[in-house]
């Protein structure tokens, strides 16, 4: 999904185009997209995802009280409900691959699981909404954006992958307005928030998490625990 450079998230892209080509272009992203992907590895990343979506929602649970205005707090619980409805879609599409809500419920956190989510509640709790945001942005967004981008290259090799629903979610209409309101989100928060020398702090910010991030595919490529 690409998005204008004029916009912070575009920016902060930029700023990190190599951690961000890390990421959107790791291993295992390109595994889902031809279809090679080993299920042991998609399955391990399925249950650490639904314990991740579980602390990204507390994220949004935090963004709301972070938040200062009326339609800050109507973006951040339109968040938390986009993922509340993920983690419905998620529940069912792991039983389809077999995997009960129960043993993901049980599973320990994989080291990057923690690390990931820790952060982005950490730095929500430490800074402001927009810190908050930035931290939240590389999986909301880049989320849509993988999708985007091997929907599209792998398109003539996407009948008869296994993982093509999941692509066709993130790929869909509702997830990528839930994209599209991230970087709308981000602008607003900027314009209000922003100041001399902010960028420079948030692009760090944004590249830990981009990098984090691309670490929570590694686990699921390697099967790290």
């Amino acid at each position: 999904m690409p998005q204008r450079e004029q916009t912070l998230f575009g920016r902060l892209r930029s700023a990190c185009r190599a951690d961000w080509s890390a990421y959107i272009d790791h291993p295992f992203v390109q595994r889902l997209g031809d279809g090679t992907l080993p299920e042991e590895c998609f399955r391990h990343y399925l249950g650490q995802d639904y314990l991740f979506l579980i602390h990204f929602a507390r994220a949004y649970g935090l963004a709301v009280y972070k938040s200062e205005s009326l339609e800050d707090m109507r973006g951040a619980a339109a968040g938390l409900g986009a993922i509340l409805d993920e983690m419905g879609l998620h529940v069912k599409y792991c039983h389809e691959w077999g995997i009960p809500q129960q043993e993901m419920e049980s599973l320990p956190e994989a080291t990057a699981t923690v690390a990931y989510t820790r952060f982005v509640l950490d730095r929500g709790l430490a800074g402001d909404l927009l810190d908050l945001q930035v931290a939240l942005a590389p999986c909301v967004v880049g989320y849509a954006e993988i999708a985007n981008k091997l929907k599209s290259v792998y398109a003539d090799r996407l009948e008869g992958n296994p993982y093509r629903p999941w692509i066709e979610m993130y790929a869909g209409d509702d997830y990528q307005q839930v994209a599209r309101n991230q970087v709308s989100q981000l602008d607003r928060l900027m314009e209000r928030r922003g100041g001399p020398g902010r960028m420079e702090g948030l692009t760090t910010l944004f590249r830990q998490a981009t990098r984090l991030e691309a670490g929570f595919w590694e686990m699921g490529l390697t099967l790290a625990e």
